[in-house]
C-alpha cells in the first residue's frame, strides 16, 4: 500500500505525464488524463467557436407524448412519503449503528443524494411527488384555517442557500454524518423548522426556502423527458436535454447565489479529500489525523471556494456585459446567463457520484432487500456479497473514468449551447459578450477532470 501511495504522491507532483483516479485511497491507476483535458478544453473552445460564428444552434423543441389523468396526486404522494421518512427515522433510531447495515444512512446518501438526482436528470422533477412537506402542510393550514403568510418570500432563496450551506457542512464536515442516530436526529429537526416554516408562509414557499425542493427542481430542468401537470390532467414531454431551461424566467440575484453555492460544494467535495489539498492544508494523505483536525480548515476552505466561484462566474458575466456594452442592469443580464450553469451543475452531480452510486449504492440496495437484516428477499434477490474487487480492474476503472468525463463535457458543451442561445435572446453578439463565458467553461472543464483524476487520501 505504501508504495501505491507513493507513486500517487509523485503522480500528483507531476501532472504532465499522467494523473491518477483512486478509490478507495489505496488502489492508484494512472490515466493520460493531460491528454483528456487538452482535448476536452479545445473541443469546448472550438464548438463555441463554431456556434458563435455559423448561427447554427439546435433546435430546443419539446414533443408531447402523452395526455392522460394524474394516477396519483401529489398530495396523497407526499402523505405516502412522509409515512416513509417516519418509517426511516424509526429504523435510523432503533437499528443498528452500522451505516452499512441501517437503511436510513443508505437511503439518504444513496438514494436521495445520488439514485433521486440521476433520476431527475433524465426523468423530470420525481421530487414534486415525493416532498414530505407538501401534504402535511396543506392539511394542517386547513385544520388551522390558516392561509395567511408572515412574509417569508420577501426573502427569495436565501433561506435555501442558507440550508444547503448546512447540509453541505453537515455531509462534508461534522463528524458522525453517516451515524443513523445523527442522522436521524439531524433530519427530524430540519423537517420539523421547514414544517413550521412552510405551515406559516403556505406550501408555495417551498420552492424558494427548502434547498432539496429548489436543488433538485434545478437539476429536473435539464431532462430530456418531463411531465407537466394541469389539474387532473399530466403531460409526458420530450425534448433535447436543457430545453426547459430555455422557457424559464431569469435567475433572482438570490437564485443565482444559490447555484453558486452547489458549484462550489461540488467543487470542494471533490477537493478536499486531494493529495492537492492534503498538502495546503499540511495533512500526511498516509497519516490523517481525523475530520476534527480539519474541520475549521475545511470549513474555511469551503466559504473560500464558494467567494472565488461566485466571483469568478459574475465576474465573467460582468466583463461580457461590459465587452458587448449593454446598458441594461447587472442582474437583468445576470439572471438569465445563469441559466446555462445548471447542465454543469447537473453534469458535476452526476460524475462526481457515479462511483458512490457503483459502491455504496450495493448496500443500499442489499438493506432494500433486506430491511431488516433477518434474511429477507423484498426485492426478490438471492442474498450477494458487496464486492469492490471492479476498483482494481484497471479495464473498468477507465471505463468508469471515461464515463465521467464525457458527463463533464457533455454537460459543458450543452451549457455553451445553452448560454449562447441565452445570449441571442438577450440581443448580444454572442462572439464578443460571451468570449469570458467560453474562457470560463473551457476552464471549469478541466478543473472538473483534474478533480475526478488527482490521487486521493483520507
Amino acid at each position: 500500500m505504501t508504495g501505491r501511495a507513493a507513486l500517487g504522491v509523485s503522480l500528483a507532483l507531476a501532472p504532465a505525464s499522467a494523473l491518477a483516479c483512486a478509490l478507495p485511497p489505496s488502489v492508484i491507476l494512472t490515466l493520460p488524463t493531460g491528454y483528456y483535458m487538452a482535448g476536452a478544453a479545445a473541443t469546448v473552445a472550438l464548438t463555441a467557436l463554431i456556434a458563435a460564428s455559423t448561427h447554427r444552434l439546435p433546435a430546443f423543441r419539446a414533443h408531447l407524448l402523452w395526455d392522460r389523468p394524474v394516477l396519483l396526486p401529489d398530495t396523497l404522494a407526499s402523505y405516502l412519503s412522509f409515512l416513509g421518512l417516519l418509517g426511516l427515522l424509526f429504523l435510523g433510531l432503533t437499528g443498528a449503528r452500522d451505516p452499512m447495515h441501517n437503511l436510513l444512512p443508505l437511503v439518504i446518501w444513496v438514494g436521495l443524494w445520488v439514485v433521486l438526482p440521476l433520476a431527475t436528470m433524465l426523468l423530470g422533477n420525481l421530487w414534486r411527488g415525493l416532498t414530505p412537506w407538501a401534504g402535511p402542510v396543506r392539511l394542517t393550514r386547513l385544520l388551522l384555517g390558516w392561509q395567511g403568510s408572515i412574509g417569508l418570500a420577501r426573502l427569495g432563496y436565501w433561506p435555501a442557500t442558507a440550508g444547503l450551506l448546512a447540509f453541505t457542512w453537515f455531509q462534508l464536515m461534522s463528524m458522525t454524518p453517516e451515524d443513523p442516530q445523527v442522522l436521524a436526529t439531524a433530519i427530524a429537526a430540519y423537517w420539523g423548522l421547514i414544517f413550521v416554516l412552510a405551515v406559516l408562509e403556505g406550501e408555495d414557499w417551498l420552492h424558494h426556502g427548502e434547498f432539496l425542493t429548489v436543488y433538485l427542481t434545478a437539476l429536473s430542468r435539464i431532462a430530456p423527458f418531463w411531465v407537466q401537470i394541469d389539474g387532473t390532467r399530466a403531460r409526458r414531454y420530450a425534448g433535447l436535454p436543457g430545453a426547459q431551461v430555455l422557457h424559464m424566467p431569469a435567475l433572482t440575484p438570490s437564485a443565482v447565489i444559490f447555484l453558486t453555492l452547489a458549484l462550489a460544494a461540488l467543487t470542494f467535495d471533490g477537493l478536499m479529500e486531494t493529495f492537492f489539498w492534503l498538502a495546503l492544508i499540511g495533512e500526511n494523505p498516509l497519516e490523517f489525523t481525523g475530520r476534527s483536525a480539519v474541520q475549521g480548515v475545511n470549513t474555511a476552505g469551503l466559504l473560500a471556494v464558494w467567494a472565488l466561484t461566485a466571483a469568478t462566474i459574475l465576474g465573467a458575466l460582468a466583463l461580457g456585459r461590459a465587452v458587448s456594452r449593454s446598458a441594461r442592469p447587472f442582474w437583468a443580464e445576470a439572471g438569465p446567463a445563469m441559466l446555462a450553469f445548471l447542465a454543469i451543475a447537473a453534469g458535476y452531480h452526476a460524475a462526481h457520484y457515479l462511483l458512490t452510486l457503483l459502491t455504496t449504492g450495493q448496500y443500499a440496495l442489499a438493506a432494500l432487500n433486506d430491511p431488516f437484516f433477518r434474511g429477507d428477499a423484498l426485492l426478490g434477490l438471492e442474498p450477494f456479497y458487496v464486492s469492490f474487487g471492479f476498483l482494481t480492474d484497471r479495464t473498468l476503472m477507465q471505463a468508469i473514468w471515461t464515463a465521467q468525463f464525457v458527463l463533464i463535457l457533455a454537460a459543458h458543451l450543452l451549457a455553451l449551447v445553452l448560454a449562447l442561445h441565452l445570449s441571442r435572446r438577450l440581443g448580444h453578439s454572442p462572439a464578443l459578450a460571451h468570449l469570458p463565458m467560453t474562457l470560463l467553461m473551457i476552464g471549469y472543464t478541466t478543473l472538473g477532470l483534474w478533480l475526478l483524476s488527482s490521487p486521493r487520501g483520507a
